[in-house]
C-alpha cells in the first residue's frame, strides 16, 4: 500500500483541517494555521508510513500550528482603546456563523480543542486525549461539556 498523492491529501482532508483551524484559533487566524499545517505536512509527508492515519497526523500539525498561533498573539502589540479616524473603504457583510464562532471561541481551552478535534475532524477520543494531554475519559467529558455548553448559548434547535 502506498501513500496518495498529496495533492489528494489537501483534496480529502483540507476542509476537515480548516474546520479545526477556524475552532481553535478563531476565523481571523485560521487560514494562516491552515497553511502552516499543509506546509509542515508537506516537508514531512515523504517519510510517512503507508498505513499512517492521515486525518490524524493533520490534525496533530494543526494543533500545533494553532499553539504555535495563539502564542504569537499573545506576544503581537495590544491595539489601542482610542483609534484614529480613518476612512473605511469597504464594510464586509457579516459572517452568517458568526454567533457559533463567538460561542466556540468563549469555550475552555480543552472543550473547544475536544469540540473541534472529535466532531470536525472525527477524531477518536484516545486520539484526542493524546492532543490535549489528558485522560481518553476527560476528553471525552469535554467534548461533551462543549456541546452542551453550545447548545445552551446557541439554543437546543441550533445546528452545531
Amino acid at each position: 500500500m502506498s501513500l496518495p498523492s498529496f495533492e489528494q491529501v489537501v483534496a480529502d482532508h483540507g476542509l476537515v483541517v480548516l474546520r479545526v483551524c477556524r475552532a481553535v484559533v478563531g476565523p481571523s487566524d485560521a487560514e494562516d494555521a491552515w497553511s502552516e499545517t499543509f506546509l509542515a505536512a508537506l516537508v514531512a509527508y515523504p517519510g510517512l508510513r503507508a498505513d499512517s492515519n492521515i486525518r490524524g497526523w493533520l490534525v496533530t500539525i494543526a494543533h500545533r500550528k494553532a499553539i504555535d498561533r495563539l502564542r504569537a498573539n499573545h506576544r503581537a502589540p495590544v491595539p489601542l482603546a482610542v483609534l484614529p479616524e480613518i476612512a473605511v473603504l469597504g464594510v464586509e457583510p457579516p459572517d452568517p456563523q458568526a454567533e457559533l464562532w463567538q460561542a466556540i471561541a468563549a469555550l475552555p481551552p480543552k472543550q473547544r480543542g475536544a469540540v473541534a478535534y472529535h466532531y470536525l475532524a472525527d477524531l477518536p477520543y484516545a486520539q484526542i486525549a493524546e492532543l490535549l494531554d489528558t485522560s481518553e475519559a476527560a476528553a471525552r467529558r469535554s467534548a461533551a461539556d462543549g456541546i452542551a455548553k453550545l447548545r445552551t448559548v446557541l439554543g437546543p434547535e441550533a445546528t452545531l
